[in-house]
């Protein structure tokens, strides 16, 4: 018995190694592959948990999706609102709320958002150009400097060395002087658009602000007034109108306290703009008028003293 248990024993081992020599892989690899099958007919057996995967990320895009429309509203924090009265802010941006309209006082405000833009841009190109001159001033100084050393090293033409070192010279001094003129126009500017026009941009968001508030009561009152008047509604109705008043108040005394400050602010403005503007166009008329006759000088005074060296200095042809 126990020699045909060992027989039959080997007889299976046998019939295992011919069974995995004859396709080519080992037991290890066989039970990897059986492994792998599972593993790829297991998406297929799991489509039911896949689902809230997918629906996972349907939520996900619904929710960018609503963001977008949030990212293009107002940022109604800068206005200061209480909660009660976004939502009439809200209904405006979205086009489905009434608003109040001064038909003299906002036309006026979008005119001086935008000239405050425009005014902005050109002091930015007025610093830009006022920091290029300060660079050229200094290039023409490292230049004047340049021609008065070769004018001491080359003797027969240190007429023309010092003739353009002079002219380097003066024009560097003259370039300073612009750009300090530059320069103090820029500061002036950058006082009325960051302080003086900022000051009113703030009053006008505060009436903004108190322009929304009087909305929402005054949308309110409409809506109580629309409705059924009963013993509930009527005391409702009374507190709404006193609340739409005192709104109203506020409202009117900020727009007017804001349209006082715009016609000053228009009034200054156009003082400061044109002492700025001719201090500017006289500094810049003073510089080339200046270089001008400067270098006008410099040449008569230059061909003076060439036509005497050349008349002095024989060539040497003429003297051997």
């Amino acid at each position: 018995d126990a020699t045909d248990s060992s027989t039959k024993a080997a007889a299976e081992v046998a019939v295992e190694t011919d069974e995995s020599q004859g396709d080519g892989h080992s037991p290890e690899t066989k039970r990897w592959a059986c492994g792998h099958r599972s593993q790829q007919q297991e998406p297929g057996q799991r489509e039911a948990g896949a689902s809230p995967q997918v629906e996972h990320q349907q939520i996900q895009g619904g929710r960018s999706l609503t963001q977008q429309p949030r990212s293009r509203l107002p940022d109604l924090t800068a206005l200061s609102l209480p909660p009660q009265f976004t939502r009439q802010a809200l209904a405006e941006r979205m086009g489905r709320g009434s608003r109040t309209v001064d038909l003299d006082l906002e036309p006026r405000l979008e005119l001086l958002r935008d000239d405050r833009q425009r005014y902005d841009h050109m002091t930015k190109l007025a610093q830009t150009l006022a920091n290029q001159f300060a660079q050229f001033s200094v290039t023409q100084k490292t230049m004047a400097n340049a021609f008065t050393e070769l004018s001491f090293k080359t003797k027969n033409l240190h007429v023309e060395f010092d003739m353009n070192a002079e002219a380097q010279r003066f024009l560097s001094k003259s370039t300073e002087t612009l750009q300090s003129a530059i320069t103090a126009f820029t500061f002036d500017m950058n006082t009325l658009v960051n302080k003086t026009i900022e000051d009113t941009m703030i009053n006008a968001k505060q009436y903004e602000a108190a322009r929304i508030e009087y909305d929402a009561y005054r949308v309110d009152l409409e809506e109580l007034n629309m409705g059924p008047r009963d013993a509930t509604t009527l005391p409702k109705l009374e507190q709404a109108q006193k609340s739409f008043q005192g709104q109203r108040e506020r409202y009117e005394k900020v727009r007017d306290d804001l349209s006082v400050k715009v016609k000053l602010l228009e009034e200054n403005r156009v003082k400061v703009l044109h002492n700025q503007l001719w201090l500017l166009h006289s500094a810049v008329a003073a510089h080339c008028l200046s270089c001008h006759s400067f270098l006008e000088k410099n040449m008569q005074q230059a061909v003076e003293h060439l036509s005497v060296a050349s008349a002095d200095a024989p060539s040497w042809l003429e003297e051997s």
